[in-house]
């Protein structure tokens, strides 16, 4: 694969070299991710299990070779950005050492908050709360019983990605390291898409999801190219 998207790199905002990028790179695996139970923002573990850190280090191979061999028509990557969680910030920490940037953490990157779901398994969740978790997956608007909802994700983080695509210089890719939840969120939003739609996309462990907006009159990203998980790391 030697395009980000199959998109016109100029599509409806200009010459490509005026696009903005941000790769979205999600965190390695950790005990609760192998045990497919939900890990979400409201506590600042767990970390990184060896099989993560292992992920995280191709990732950050990954990352560094964007603009050389690796996506040639990209950008370099440059500023990098994370949600403030453990394992977050040690994916974030392996790109750093690869990339020779510092990590900066942004706690509207975090992952959704599960509230009482926190640590259990979607079947032991369904068990529980069958009407709310069919409400909370499938309608993008629903709440967690004492967290958040798809929607509510993708208002905060959206602030987050403005913010970083109005600081991005065309000529570097900002990196921001996230969660599943929230690069859903992003992607689906910026994508246009309704937030009942946003559990859909598929963000393996260390994937990377390559956004390139140009800005509007009114200095909000628009988007022109989107490669959703276009480069699995998975060990």
């Amino acid at each position: 694969m030697t395009r980000p998207s199959g998109a016109s790199p100029a599509a409806g905002t200009g010459a490509g070299t005026t696009l903005r990028t941000v790769v979205l790179v999600r965190h390695g695996v950790t005990e609760l991710t192998e045990a497919r139970a939900y890990s979400g923002g409201g506590v600042p573990g767990p970390s990184l299990t060896t099989r993560g850190r292992t992920q995280a280090a191709r990732a950050a191979d990954a990352v560094f070779r964007l603009g050389k061999d690796l996506w040639p028509d990209l950008p370099r990557a440059g500023a990098l950005v994370a949600s403030p969680l453990v394992r977050t910030l040690e994916t974030a920490a392996a790109v750093g050492r690869r990339t020779g940037q510092h990590v900066r953490p942004d706690d509207r990157f975090a992952e959704c908050v599960f509230g009482d779901w926190e640590g259990l398994t979607p079947d032991a969740i369904a068990a529980g709360w069958p009407d709310e978790f069919a409400a909370w997956a499938t309608t993008g608007t629903d709440r967690a019983p004492g967290g958040e909802s798809y929607e509510d994700v993708g208002e905060r983080a959206w602030a987050g990605l403005r913010d970083v695509v109005t600081a991005t210089d065309p000529g570097a890719a900002a990196v921001v390291v996230a969660h599943t939840v929230t690069i859903r969120a992003l992607a689906g939003r910026s994508l246009g898409a309704p937030a009942s739609s946003w559990r859909l996309l598929r963000v393996p462990p260390c994937s990377l999801t390559v956004l390139r907006f140009g800005l509007g009159e009114d200095g909000e990203p628009a988007l022109a190219e989107v490669t959703a998980a276009g480069y699995p790391t998975d060990a």
